[in-house]
């Protein structure tokens, strides 16, 4: 087998790969990627067995067809270090060489046909949504799924579609994140899909794409991606009786002033206390020695009685962050009680601070 390819398509190629690699054992095959050349078309693909990407391009030239693995670690660091130039891939026996003018390095490759194969859409029905809005949603809620809980279903963002709806949730068990998407589905279903892939999805794609799944993956693909996770599998928390049914106040705050005043106090302290008052909103750092960091943002609210809120302002802040208007709500009932932030359909359930 060998190709010839360009320093930036070859790098951008390798770096997309890098998330989908085994790190712990370099000895493993999933520490490698798998390249093929048929046809004047190249597959490169990478998987720790648990998440994959494949990506095609028809861009290199194709002298000599056929295929390797090798360690993409390694193979991205010798690209990385070489000139903006043409660079020859080569398997020769049981190596990778990797040449440029007068550089060449050698990797050790593994037989290919002992690499990992990929779950295929055969036979897999297929989901239905605005691709582009579920992409949206997810980095929406992604800020709010916990990283490593015991709950393993906690580690992971629910997909649940209805029939006349669809909403995707995450939580921390602290904070309760839900987007909610209007459309029309035949079939009822939910699916846990882990934190590291919804990552993946939103620095992959930005435009359509078709979706599959069945009981144990998600499939996402399009023109340039294949890619696909393996799904948790557990009980997802009843979210919904976690959203206060009712509320005693709701007041329209400014994105921009309430973005600048929380991020004043942060740099004194992230647990704030926010009171609000009929003509003004005062913020407050939670801070048990005698740094203080206190500001005051003038908004009529109403209200007739001072509110007072202790909460952690990371929360606050992952929140306002993903909203698309100008303005948001805010809809409180009790000090003590859970609280809820609200942006057309996007709506993040916060527990506030206990003293």
């Amino acid at each position: 087998m060998k190709i010839r390819v360009t320093k930036p398509l070859i790098e951008s190629i390798l770096i997309n790969l890098q998330p989908f690699l085994e790190k712990k054992d370099a000895s493993q095959i999933t520490s490698h990627v798998y390249f093929e050349a048929i046809n004047d078309i190249c597959t490169i693909k990478a998987t720790d067995g648990e998440i994959g990407l494949t990506i095609h391009s028809n861009n290199m030239i194709v002298e000599h067809e056929g295929n390797f693995t090798a360690n993409g670690k390694k193979f991205l660091d010798i690209v990385r270090i070489l000139k903006d130039e043409e660079i020859i891939l080569e398997k020769l026996e049981n190596n990778l060489n990797i040449k440029q003018n007068k550089s060449k390095f050698k990797l050790p490759t593994f037989n290919p046909k002992n690499y990992p194969s990929f779950p295929l859409i055969d036979n897999k029905p297929q989901i239905t949504l605005d691709s582009i809005g579920l992409i949206k949603g997810l980095k929406k809620i992604s800020s709010a799924i916990d990283n490593n809980n015991p709950k393993f279903e906690l580690n992971g963002a629910l997909l649940s579609i209805k029939h006349h709806s669809t909403q995707l949730v995450g939580t921390d068990t602290r904070r309760l994140a839900i987007v909610s998407m209007e459309n029309q589905n035949e079939h009822e279903f939910s699916i846990i899909i882990p934190k590291k892939a919804i990552l993946e999805i939103q620095k992959l794609f930005i435009d359509q794409i078709d979706i599959y799944y069945d009981e144990t993956n998600l499939i996402i693909k399009n023109n340039n991606y294949y890619f696909f996770t393996r799904l948790i599998n557990g009980n997802y928390p009843d979210y919904e009786r976690i959203i206060p049914a009712d509320n005693k106040i709701t007041i329209q705050l400014p994105k921009k002033e309430m973005l600048d005043s929380i991020k004043m106090i942060t740099t004194i302290s992230q647990e704030i206390k926010i009171t609000f008052l009929e003509e003004s909103i005062i913020f407050n750092s939670l801070t048990a020695d005698n740094i203080e960091a206190k500001t005051e943002l003038l908004i009529h609210t109403g209200l007739e009685e001072r509110f007072e809120l202790n909460v952690n302002s990371r929360y606050l802040l992952d929140f306002i962050t993903q909203t698309e208007e100008s303005s948001f709500q805010i809809l409180l009932n009790e000090p003590t009680l859970p609280f809820v932030l609200k942006d057309k359909q996007f709506i993040t359930v916060i527990m506030p601070i206990i003293a």
